[in-house]
């Protein structure tokens, strides 16, 4: 799939929209965002309450995972397309002072906005450093849990970020994610239009595929559940979303 993809247009077009979703976020794009979206999704009122409003503002997640992803005190979390930063001060609130939560994030301007909330919120077991989900900056088996929201289905090779995922989870490690699948095969003519693959639908990829993936990496995948309280807002976005089943999801899987 990624060979038939112009896969450096698309990752300049992922990044100028997620520059615009970070710096921006009053805007209109074909996905909803902020706070309202997150507490529709499942975010519980209390826990946004505790986290920067700047960071929930950009807030751009397809799905709320905390309650299959379990955290507990003391767990070192990897956030892959973390963003501003909203599920990662959550997950902090979450592993508490002995744990540890650490954001990737492959655009300056996310990760410059992450870092100074941050650092204003003293969350001092927090860190967000750049990268990609397909290559992971860390070494083997240094988290307990890999959660995101809403990034794999822009990665134009998504077994590899899964592999990567699995590499760097500890024994018994687990995965907890929301992201965008489709129900139809999308023909090439949307999987190559930059501005629904940024938007999350041009890389959704059907979800008996998805499923598949993540297990040949080395996971059994333990819940998957529908989230159907996310929909996409734009007419562009909503029409593709109608044709070929797209939609949200979350899921549990544990190495």
């Amino acid at each position: 799939m990624a060979n038939s993809l112009d896969v450096e247009r698309l990752e300049r077009a992922v990044k100028s929209v997620y520059q615009d979703v970070a710096e921006e976020p009053d805007e209109e794009y074909h996905f909803e965002m902020g706070r309202e979206l997150a507490e529709r999704l499942g975010y519980p009122a209390s826990d946004l309450d505790r986290i920067p409003a700047r960071a929930l503002e950009s807030f751009a997640g397809v799905g709320y995972y905390f309650d299959l992803a379990d955290l507990q005190e003391g767990d070192d979390v990897l956030d892959l397309g973390s963003g501003s930063g909203t599920d990662v001060f959550v997950a902090a609130l979450q592993v508490g002072d002995s744990g540890s939560v650490t954001g990737l994030d492959m655009t300056d301007e996310q990760l410059t906005k992450a870092r100074q909330l941050r650092d204003e919120a003293g969350m001092d077991n927090v860190s967000f450093e750049q990268g990609y989900i397909e290559d992971v900056p860390f070494d083997d088996g240094a988290f307990d849990v890999v959660i995101s929201n809403g990034v794999i289905n822009l990665s134009p090779d998504k077994e590899q970020v899964f592999e990567e995922a699995n590499r760097v989870l500890a024994a018994g490690g687990r995965l907890a994610i929301s992201d965008i699948i489709s129900e139809k095969l999308m023909p090439e003519s949307i999987k190559n239009d930059e501005d629904l693959w940024a938007a999350c639908i041009g890389g959704a990829e059907q979800v008996d595929r998805y499923t598949s993936i993540i297990e040949d990496t080395g996971f059994d995948v333990t819940d998957v559940r529908e989230n159907t309280q996310y929909e996409f807002i734009s007419e562009q976005a909503a029409n593709a979303c109608q044709k070929y089943g797209v939609k949200s999801i979350s899921l549990s899987a544990h190495k």
